[in-house]
């Protein structure tokens, strides 16, 4: 099982790394290879993230595995929105996505957050479903260059466990 801790700076590029690489071995599950490409594209490089593990109204964990980044999420805890959790494709279908899933959950609800939701990608649905999060509705997620996303709006009630 990886060990999971908060984020820091000098994770900033390997998370970014490690979700171009995660979404160039699964996008192309559910989209065409431009949606992908478009998806991974990061114009900002790892700045975002940067300043992600910076805000206090974000918690950024990563799970490492072997010495190395194995996975990483992202939950805001001002609106409760899981805006990521993507596992290198090294450390794929072994708990990682599920150990971090978990720990977001849990410093969601130690910040008094009573649901979460996200938008998940086609290929992410199955995962969020196993985890209790249920379909809202359906929705567009634009990436780079005005490419657009289906995806699913799902959410789970965290308030008791």
């Amino acid at each position: 099982m990886p060990s999971i801790r908060r984020a820091t700076e000098a994770d900033a590029k390997p998370i970014l790394d490690l979700r171009c690489a995660s979404i160039r071995a699964f996008g192309t599950e559910r989209y065409h290879e431009e949606q992908v490409e478009r998806w991974a594209a990061h114009p900002f490089g790892s700045a975002p993230y940067l300043e992600s593990i910076r805000n206090e109204s974000e918690s950024v964990a990563v799970a490492e595995g072997n010495g190395e980044l194995a996975g990483f999420g992202r939950v805001e805890l001002d609106t409760g929105v899981v805006s990521a959790v993507y596992v290198h494709p090294d450390y794929a279908r072994n708990g990682v996505g599920s150990a971090l899933l978990s720990h977001l959950e849990s410093v969601a609800r130690d910040a008094g957050v009573d649901s979460l939701t996200l938008h998940a990608s086609l290929n992410a649905v199955p995962f969020y479903e196993e985890h209790g999060y249920e379909r809202v509705s359906t929705v567009t997620h634009e990436v780079t260059g005005g490419v657009e996303l289906a995806c699913v709006e799902m959410r789970r009630d965290i308030s008791v466990e």
